[in-house]
């Protein structure tokens, strides 16, 4: 790697989306550790990695996008296919927080059969009924579609959602900011643009959200350059994203599977967590995850400029449906994070600190 881009990351100057390819594509892993993890301490200087207790329900598994990267959508009337009611979804918060959860990250499929007001009792009854959850709800896709079926706009909708009491907004649904991608994969489901512009509606409203990538499927490393400069120049707009969460497509049980048989590397993943912290100057935090790419990986992670451990996940369906399942509890995350040399630091979804775990060195 040139001299001239290592002292740009060094001196904390912005790189260029030729200077991201050069990461991607011409330094070795280790180099892009170093410098992740420079970035990641100068951030969060903090020897400490944070988690958060959380489950992630799905309250529909009906959807009409028809993603091929998906294995966990049905169409209305299909086998397998469900909807729960308010009163449902209430009942799995109340033993979600039993069982010491406080984030619910809540997602379904875009149900053209249910009305805003679905989401809005959602909302409401969640802060009312279970105060001790907050509720992390709802991808732009399932906020466009609450659009369309309410003929409001998706300002509109954001706003309505926002005086129910909803305060964040999960980043699902962007998979690769390319449209020569999104065109493959989830053609129905719209362009970069209207993620990123329901985010940026979110933002000026007053939400905090988090960023997504899934990656490892039909995009080319410029689709991935491409999908950290938009969220970059977004962050610039209202700083708005809380972190930034990459993970690997599962390929399993979906219609891209015949295509894409096989799962991306622990190597590319490490990779392009380490470039993502080193080109996302306007991001706090980068999360790693146990989750997706395995949990010796997700410690290694770590290492390459993630501060953050993303949540124990009580309960997951969408990669389950894929065939991918890894589980964990809130005393095993604690322990990876120290098997990883950090403290561990339970947060809430707004990365406000909660609670400690100090990691004791063996004498």
């Amino acid at each position: 790697m040139a001299s001239a881009l290592r002292s740009k990351i060094s001196n904390g100057e912005r790189l260029t989306p030729e200077d991201a390819l050069v990461l991607l594509q011409k330094t070795s892993l280790l180099d892009l550790a170093e410098m992740a993890n420079e970035i990641r301490y100068r951030k969060n200087p903090d020897p400490a990695v944070t988690f958060v207790i959380d489950s992630n329900p799905n309250y529909s598994n009906i959807c009409v996008v028809d993603c091929i990267f998906c294995a966990f959508y049905r169409h209305p009337g299909e086998e397998g296919e469900y909807t729960y009611s308010v009163d449902q979804m209430i009942a799995k918060f109340k033993d979600s927080a039993a069982k010491g959860v406080t984030t619910i990250l809540l997602q379904g499929g875009v149900n053209p059969q249910l009305p805003l007001t679905y989401y809005l009792e959602l909302v409401r009854r969640t802060l009312a009924e279970v105060p001790g959850i907050f509720p992390h709800f709802f991808s732009t896709s399932e906020i466009i579609g609450m659009a369309q079926v309410s003929g409001l706009s998706t300002r509109e909708v954001l706003k309505q959602l926002w005086d129910a009491g909803l305060r964040t907004i999960p980043g699902g649904g962007a998979e690769v900011l390319a449209d020569r991608v999104k065109k493959k994969i989830s053609n129905r489901k719209g362009s970069s643009n209207d993620w990123l512009e329901v985010m940026r509606e979110a933002h000026a409203v007053g939400y905090r959200t988090t960023a997504t990538m899934m990656y490892g499927h039909l995009e080319a490393d410029e689709d991935i350059v491409e999908h950290l400069l938009s969220l970059r120049s977004l962050q610039d707009e209202h700083r708005g994203f809380t972190a930034f969460v990459p993970w690997s497509f599962k390929p399993g049980n979906t219609p891209l599977e015949k295509i894409i048989p096989h799962y991306a590397t622990p190597t590319r993943y490490l990779q392009i967590l380490a470039v993502s912290r080193i080109f996302l100057d306007n991001f706090d935090h980068i999360q790693a995850s146990w989750f997706s790419e395995g949990k010796k990986t997700g410690e290694i992670a770590l290492h390459f400029g993630a501060d953050d451990f993303g949540g124990t996940l009580l309960e997951e369906n969408v990669h389950a449906a894929a065939n991918f399942v890894n589980k964990t509890n809130t005393e095993e995350c604690i322990q990876m994070i120290h098997e990883a040399g950090f403290d561990a630091v339970q947060r809430d979804t707004l990365y406000e600190v909660k609670k400690r775990f100090p990691r004791t060195v063996a004498a």
